[in-house]
């Protein structure tokens, strides 16, 4: 698969095989993501996967917490609601997958249950958190490099056949994803990539999320027309 054709079908995965994923496959994937740019070659990342019983009990710890009305706990600050265009973007998707799942708008139960395979991380066979080094906390350079990074892992893994969803909601219970993943306290964890096999029977897996065009978020000056 060459490039462009990777970026342009690339998409978000929520539905996943119980297919395993080998370690040697993951480490060519992220031997791939680990090319990524960073400010000054800080390269400040680092990976945790998690697969098998880990993962189970990080499900476990996560579904239990969010349904025991445990609030939410991110290493880092988390984002208010969304506003204004962002926030159309965000309904617009929510939209799309209801729409391909079935999901009426009242129907409450089918709601809370997708929300709550977030937490799961969508009952991937593979989770992959994604962390920064504590020390470039307040260096926000290190937030970009890192997402520059995670933007490779998923399209390294679409290139082999995988698919994958970063996945805030997998982290929103952090202190139990550090203590089972032993990650340690020097490091930040800021996100994490449900990623397996796709179900190609999953229909949200066929949703392709709108882009705006080039015009719309580019201003090019010094051209000729």
């Amino acid at each position: 698969m060459n490039l462009e054709h990777a970026i342009n079908d690339r998409r978000s995965i929520r539905g996943f095989t119980d297919q395993p994923v080998s370690k040697e496959l993951l480490e060519k994937v992220i031997a791939l993501a680990n090319r990524a740019p960073s400010s000054m070659n800080t390269q400040p990342w680092h990976l945790h996967v998690l697969t098998g019983e880990p993962l189970e009990r990080v499900r476990k710890g996560n579904t239990e917490n969010m349904l025991a009305g445990v609030k939410p706990t991110r290493d880092i600050e988390d984002y208010s609601e969304y506003q204004g265009e962002h926030r159309k973007r965000q309904i617009e998707i929510a939209v799309q997958l209801f729409e391909a799942m079935g999901i009426e708008r009242h129907d409450a139960e089918r709601r809370q249950d997708w929300v709550m395979r977030g937490f799961r991380q969508f009952d991937a066979p593979v989770s992959i958190v994604v962390c920064f080094d504590r020390s470039l906390l307040e260096n926000t350079i290190a937030h970009f490099d890192t997402g520059a990074m995670t933007y490779g892992l998923v399209l390294a893994a679409w290139s082999k056949g995988l698919g994958s969803v970063i996945n805030g909601q997998g982290i929103m219970q952090s202190p139990v994803v550090r203590e089972v993943a032993g990650i340690p306290e020097d490091q930040v964890i800021l996100t994490c990539v449900a990623l397996g096999w796709p179900d190609e029977d999953f229909v949200a897996n066929s949703v392709v999320s709108r882009r705006r065009p080039v015009s719309n978020l580019t201003h090019f000056l010094g051209f000729e027309e």
